[in-house]
């Protein structure tokens, strides 16, 4: 039989291998357990409505007990009490009993009767002078447990009662005992009457309302009234937290600890503006051990103390900034004890950096190390800051005034002995300082207490020495494991670098050259090269070995204020940062005075792989070299830049033959010309090439093509025009250095024009590789850098004012009598102006507390506000072409280099191997030997004339001759000052242009050995024919400065004669083509 494709008569098989009832089975379990948890809820339900109706049947039978007792006990002693006698509170009367019982905070008649049992209270005592036998009787000892159970329910509804009715009351919580009329003031003062320390349950009632929230409830009743009233000095309330607050454990006082969420210092402490509401009890908390005590006892829970904290009074009045507030106004008391202890200073440096980290930060920004962050890079966590009130914002900062740094720093380094290595009280306050500094840097402005720091203490030295014997014995580690917000494998150096470096970074703005290199205060010389290498292997760990997270990422997380300001991840990036800037200002130092080499600046691990990757965007190695250039040698950063230029000039496109940019400059304007044209150019213009063609005086073309030598000769001749002092937009220093004329406006209506202009034609010097010989002052070549001048950078502006300046600085008299003010004298071209150095200067004199503001304010006023305006302008010309970040990687002294080459002197021998010949000349030809043997007969000077001579600038490249554009050439000439015949044919790169023609140029290296291009207006074949004339001996060498071409005739004289003629010719020749 043939299947018929019907399967109904199949059977049917469960490939799972189960069975219908075993599914059966499984679905009636599950029906149980769902009705087993149905009936389970059911009575727990109905089990939890019973209990409900029986608590509330309960309730509802102790009110109305609560209500037959109160009429029971209105009707026997009346509503006033009028039948009260002071035998119903001894022990054995049921009047308080019954009143205790049936109290109800909420019932007003029972509030009225609690007002006229304390007034008996007070009236009874008073009477008596005893409360303890008005309560106990004859014998309290033996029913002790009963009347204290009594006496301190009794305390606790007097605070009930005063905080339920609080704001009925709030004109009445601050009067004195005197307003006895006051329903709150009987309540308060037998609240005080019963918590005083003589009494044998005061104890017991003190920490009967800690665990009940008493000092809760105290806050909430000090909050309502304290606005009523600036100062209530003696009020009952104020009583009654004295009396509260002198509950600290000691004799007679057997209090002990309570639940730091419920104390004192917790509830109380952080209430905004205590002090000033109770003044009284300002004095008592600073006296007496009470401040030690509280300081303790919150410095035992910083690292959540916080958390302990009541909930905020608003977004204006922070609780842990109404805390910090208080504590700091009375911390200055506290320290200013003769009996401060070194312990109490630790405790409170503890309690406040804890607070402060909470603080949002105040401070001004620093152009590298804060920068706002963007709304996308905001986790959930960051909320945006509600600003504090300004009123307890003015408490904080100024609570940390000079007197309170001065007191907290003197303790703590009082007994600290710098004898061997550190100890570990000599490592506890270390790390109370740093800790509580640095805070204190990230929080508030630091104007007010830098200056302090750095002059008023010895917390440069202290430190210095610190750290110099941890490098010394390696004992780093002590510090992070004694600093409880240091994780332990943080560098021990890392927090008191972190404060160690700002402070000697600002004293550094103040001291001056003689205190510096002569004194060599607050350091030696032989010191501060020892920091010198301990800073750079921090910063080099830092940003290089031990980088774990990107630049980016670290400095968001170190600007936000919402993080803990003591975090790892935050110290890190604020050492880097404080650590290059302080390592930036001593070799600047260095530099005017060298007193350690400059290698010692240089990290050990700088190689090749670093350098490959400095010039890529975004590495770690190029965020090292924005951040920290010195770590890097100066010509590794000098072939960095020179790539750099080489890639903006790349991106311009291929040289082109026929440029558009041509600029036709009258030999006698040439300086008007220049500007008129490059004014035109935009950047990019500015950025390609630039062709000259010279108009000589009879509006004649001069002869020739420009194929770059006449650029260049266009650019000497015209930087030493615009920045000849003569013109007037620049002046000279004593050292004849350059800076801008203050007066320039005087001279010329569009000096800032010109500003501009010279910034920008610098600028292109730069960009093209030409070396200009124009020595500019220190103090100006910082401006390119967008940096400060301070008071040390005056000698080189004006001597003379800086010895006045330092004469005040150390005037041991009156100086108010030299009749000063805070003004100065302008005086250009005999036109004469005085200024004001502040606002309404003509009326402040200077005085011995105001020298120091007064000194630096002149210093400012000439080196910076002078020629504030100039600068502007030339920068902003200069950065047409030249990237802030390229000038970032130099200092001053280093880019002077950049500008002028270097000034060390002439390599012969480099000069020599890096040499092309033309003519017949070559590297062992007898002219060539002895021309460069008496170069290197020649002095310094006359080798620097030389190379001026023949390249237009005293200094060579500073990578060596190698990099001079074009490279140095000796070209022989005849008699009639042509160029001899070449040996090779000569042909021509374009022949319809005529722009350039080919010479076979002999080199000392055969590898070298290779044609050359010149330009063909700078070197004309001559007549066939190869032996020079007799005339041609007694011609002088010439020389193209714009092509670095020396025409040196085929002398066949002694050495010595060609020695006269050439120290002859350096010193009368003009550089160009002669």
């Amino acid at each position: 039989m043939f299947f018929s494709g019907d399967p109904s008569n199949r059977k049917r098989v469960d490939l799972g291998g189960r069975s219908t009832k075993e599914r059966d089975r499984k679905n009636l379990l599950e029906q149980t357990r769902l009705e087993r948890n149905r009936r389970l809820w059911l009575r727990q339900q109905n089990s939890a409505a019973l209990r409900i109706q029986k608590c509330f049947r309960a309730k509802k039978a102790v009110r109305a007990e609560h209500s037959k007792l109160r009429q029971k006990f209105l009707k026997i002693y009346g509503t006033n009490c009028l039948n009260v006698d002071r035998k119903a509170f001894g022990p054995d009367s049921d009047f308080l009993r019954q009143f205790l019982y049936f109290f109800n905070v909420e019932n007003h008649d029972d509030f009225l009767v609690l007002v006229q049992i304390c007034r008996l209270i007070l009236q009874f005592v008073q009477e008596s002078g005893d409360a303890v036998r008005l309560f106990a009787g004859e014998d309290y000892s033996s029913i002790c447990a009963f009347v204290n159970c009594r006496v301190k329910k009794l305390a606790y509804n007097c605070i009930r009662a005063v905080h339920h009715n609080r704001n009925q009351l709030k004109d009445q919580l601050l009067l004195t005992l005197k307003e006895s009329n006051a329903s709150a003031i009987p309540l308060l003062e037998v609240l005080l009457l019963l918590i005083d320390l003589k009494l044998p349950w005061s104890c017991k009632i003190v920490g009967y309302l800690s665990q009940n929230n008493g000092f809760g409830l105290l806050r909430d009743i000090i909050l309502t009234g304290k606005d009523n009233a600036e100062k209530c000095i003696g009020s009952s309330l104020e009583c009654v937290l004295t009396g509260v607050m002198c509950h600290i454990g000691q004799n007679p006082c057997i209090c002990s600890d309570i639940d730091p969420r419920y104390s004192f210092s917790s509830q109380i402490l952080t209430i905004p503006f205590l002090w000033h509401v109770f003044p009284n009890l300002r004095q008592v908390f600073a006296r007496k051990g009470m401040g030690q005590h509280y300081i303790h006892q919150m410095a035992t829970f910083v690292p959540n103390l916080i958390n302990f904290l009541p909930k905020d009074i608003s977004d204006e009045f922070p609780t842990y900034a109404c805390l910090l507030g208080n504590i700091l106004e009375t911390g200055g008391v506290a320290l200013s004890q003769p009996d401060c202890s070194f312990d109490m200073a630790i405790d409170l440096a503890a309690v406040t950096t804890s607070l402060l980290e909470a603080h949002p930060s105040l401070t001004r920004s620093d152009s590298r190390e804060n920068s706002m962050i963007a709304e996308d890079d905001m986790t959930g966590d960051e909320i945006m800051e509600v600003a504090l009130d300004r009123k307890l914002d003015q408490q904080i900062c100024n609570s940390i005034d000079t007197r309170f740094l001065l007191q907290l720093t003197n303790i703590l380094f009082r007994d600290i002995s710098s004898a061997n290595g550190p100890n570990d009280m000599e490592v506890a306050a270390v790390g109370a300082v740093c800790g509580f500094l640095y805070v204190i840097f990230n929080t508030l402005p630091l104007e007010r207490i830098m200056t302090v720091l750095a002059y008023r203490t010895d917390l440069v030295p202290m430190l210095w020495n610190f750290m110099k014997r941890c490098h010394e014995n390696k004992k780093w580690s002590t510090l992070s494991e004694r600093l409880s917000y240091l994780s332990g494998d943080a560098p021990g150096w890392l927090l008191p670098l972190a404060v160690f470096c700002p402070v000697y970074k600002h004293m550094l703005m103040i001291v001056d050259n003689e205190e510096f290199y002569e004194q060599e205060k607050p350091l030696s010389l032989k010191d501060i090269s020892s920091l010198i290498i301990l800073l750079k292997q921090a910063l080099w760990q830092l940003l290089w070995v031990n980088h774990t997270s990107s630049a980016n990422s670290v400095r968001s997380n170190a600007v936000r204020t919402s993080s803990k300001k003591l975090s790892i991840e935050g110290i890190q990036q604020r050492v880097s940062i404080v650590v290059s800037e302080l390592l930036s200002q001593l070799q600047d130092w260095n530099n005017r005075r060298q007193f350690t080499s400059p290698s010692d600046f240089h990290a050990d691990g700088v190689n090749d792989f670093f350098i490959s990757q400095a010039v890529i965007e975004n590495a770690r190695a190029n965020e090292i070299l924005k951040q920290a250039a010195f770590l890097i040698p100066f010509t590794s950063r000098v072939k960095i830049f020179t790539s750099q230029l080489a890639a903006a000039r790349q991106r311009q496109g291929s040289p082109a033959l026929f440029t558009r940019n041509r600029f036709r400059i009258r030999r006698d304007h040439s300086l008007e010309d220049a500007y008129n044209q490059m004014s035109q150019l935009s950047e990019d213009d500015l950025r390609g090439l630039i062709r000259v063609t010279f108009v000589n005086e009879f509006g004649v073309e001069e002869a020739g093509i420009d194929g770059g030598g006449m650029f260049k000769d266009f650019m000497e001749n015209i930087t030493r025009a615009s920045f000849d002092v003569q013109y007037g937009l620049f002046k000279e220093t004593a050292d004849h250095l350059l800076y801008p004329n203050p007066g320039s406006g005087m001279i010329h209506e569009q000096h800032l024009q010109f500003f501009h202009f010279l910034g920008t034609l610098l600028a292109k010097a730069m960009f093209e590789g030409i070396l200009v010989d124009l020595p500019f002052a220190t103090f100006f070549l910082s401006k390119l850098k967008q940096k400060h001048n301070y008071l040390n950078d005056l000698p080189s502006l004006d001597p003379e004012l800086y010895r006045h300046l330092i004469f005040l600085k150390r005037y041991e008299g009156d100086i108010s009598e030299l009749e000063l003010y805070f003004v100065i004298l302008n005086n250009e071209y005999g036109e004469q102006t005085e200024e004001d150095l502040l606002p309404g200067g003509k009326n402040l004199r200077v005085t011995n507390e105001n020298v120091i503001t007064f000194i630096h304010l002149v210093a400012n006023h000439r080196l910076n506000s002078q020629i504030r305006q100039q600068s502007s302008h030339f920068l902003r010309g200069f950065q047409l072409l030249i990237q802030k970040d390229w000038i970032d990687m130099f200092n001053e002294h280093e880019l002077q280099l950049l500008i002028s080459g270097s000034l060390d002197s002439l390599d012969v021998d480099d000069l020599r191997q890096h040499t092309n010949y033309a003519g017949t000349y070559h590297s062992e030809h007898n002219v060539i030997e002895m021309f460069w043997e008496v170069l290197k007969g020649f002095s310094i000077e006359n080798q620097k004339k030389f190379l001026k001579f023949v390249t237009g600038c005293s200094r060579g490249p500073l990578l060596g001759f190698r990099y001079l554009e074009p490279l140095f050439c000796i070209q022989r000439v005849s008699a009639a000052g042509s160029a001899d015949p070449v040996t090779r044919s000569v042909s021509r790169f374009n022949p319809r242009a005529r722009l350039f023609t080919r010479l076979s140029c002999h080199h000392s290296d055969p590898f070298r050995q290779r044609d050359c291009w010149v330009p063909y207006s700078d070197f004309v074949p001559c007549r066939a024919g190869g032996n020079s004339s007799e005339d041609a001996l007694d011609r002088l060498p010439t020389s193209a400065t714009c092509m670095n071409l020396l025409k040196l005739p085929p002398y066949r004289r002694g050495r010595s004669k060609f020695y006269d003629e050439w120290i002859t010719c350096i010193r009368h020749a003009k550089n160009g083509d002669s």
